[in-house]
């Protein structure tokens, strides 16, 4: 990282400014080009592990690119703000952010995903017994992303 007062480099508080955004996007391979999607995501923490998670449907650009390259880039934002400067050089942006890259695999045994989607609604609805539908469960693909290399900066 270029600019190391802006590293962070605390655990808990990268767990902190994740939870404060509200989506992660996922950058995929699609041959020689870049793909990228926004995705409403689960974050766990465990131990020395990070994951995220997604959900969406079965079929699609994104699910067949993820067949093909078993790896994914990611990237989190929160907080952005302008930052006016009497000097135009000096104009600044106020952030938070976390990237870095791991292993993306589709998850399918239902239990799992039952699971998965209640962290995701807890996430964004507070609540987290939820009863899903065994059949759309079923037909919607969930999404694992192991986190391998992750980095996080803040400007303030």
């Amino acid at each position: 990282m270029r600019k190391k007062d802006r590293q962070v480099t605390d655990p808990v508080k990268i767990d902190e400014i994740i939870e404060k955004c509200e989506c992660c996007r996922i950058a995929l391979i699609d041959g020689d080009k870049p793909y990228i999607v926004p995705l409403n995501f689960a974050y766990v923490h465990e131990g020395d592990k990070q994951f995220f998670y997604f959900h969406g449907a079965k079929v699609g650009r994104k699910i067949t690119l993820i067949n093909k390259n078993k790896y994914a880039g990611f990237e989190l934002d929160t907080d952005g703000m302008f930052k006016p400067s009497e000097n135009p050089c000096n104009h600044s942006f106020k952030y938070k952010s976390v990237i870095g890259t791991g292993e993306i695999s589709l998850i399918t045994d239902i239990d799992e995903k039952i699971k998965i989607f209640n962290l995701m609604m807890k996430r964004y609805s507070g609540k987290s017994d939820w009863e899903f539908n065994e059949r759309i469960v079923d037909a919607t693909a969930v999404i694992k992303l192991e986190v391998e290399e992750m980095s996080c900066k803040q400007n303030n």
